[in-house]
């Protein structure tokens, strides 16, 4: 199947997705900071430069796109039908990256929270907050929201562009 866009409009569509200040990531931060929650941003001397650092709990919250990091059983998680071999490479490499970076992180004595995008797409976030503020002041040592196959598209009609 050959690509719907001629390659300098497809460069430019891949160029214009963002690693950093995606809206998931953005609206989770206000979330926090509206919980009473200070924290840093993508701090350059941990591995992976999580997305945001709480360092009084000492924790790490990353916020994953579900297409890009692999939410498994979320219908997000979908693979593009050309170059099939190619994303496959791609996306094992980010999952290989995660799961690396997250072993650093918890070998040096962060917590680490896992917040997947379709969590905090089109629905009420107030359950999810009320979980992530519990686990902040506990002593458990990883989270994540919502679990594995626990994502479902929430029919707004919204484009998987901006998330990562």
């Amino acid at each position: 199947m050959t690509d719907i866009v001629d390659k300098v409009t497809r460069s430019r569509m891949m160029a214009g997705i963002r690693g950093r200040n995606t809206r998931p990531e953005v609206l989770l931060r206000k979330a926090l900071h509206a919980a009473g929650f200070r924290f840093r941003l993508h701090d350059r001397h941990l591995p992976g430069r999580p997305d945001i650092v709480l360092p009084r709990y000492r924790a790490v919250i990353l916020v994953h796109g579900c297409f890009w990091h692999r939410h498994e059983g979320c219908p997000l998680t979908t693979t593009p039908a050309t170059r099939v071999q190619f994303w496959e490479e791609k996306f094992a490499g980010n999952v290989a990256r995660d799961a690396r970076d997250a072993a650093l992180l918890a070998g040096a004595g962060w917590r680490i929270g896992v917040v997947w995008e379709c969590g905090l797409r089109g629905r009420d976030t107030a359950p999810l907050m009320a979980r992530l503020a519990a686990w902040l002041r506990s002593d458990e040592h990883r989270l994540e929201l919502p679990e594995a196959g626990g994502g479902e598209r929430s029919g707004s009609g919204e484009s998987n562009r901006g998330f990562t």
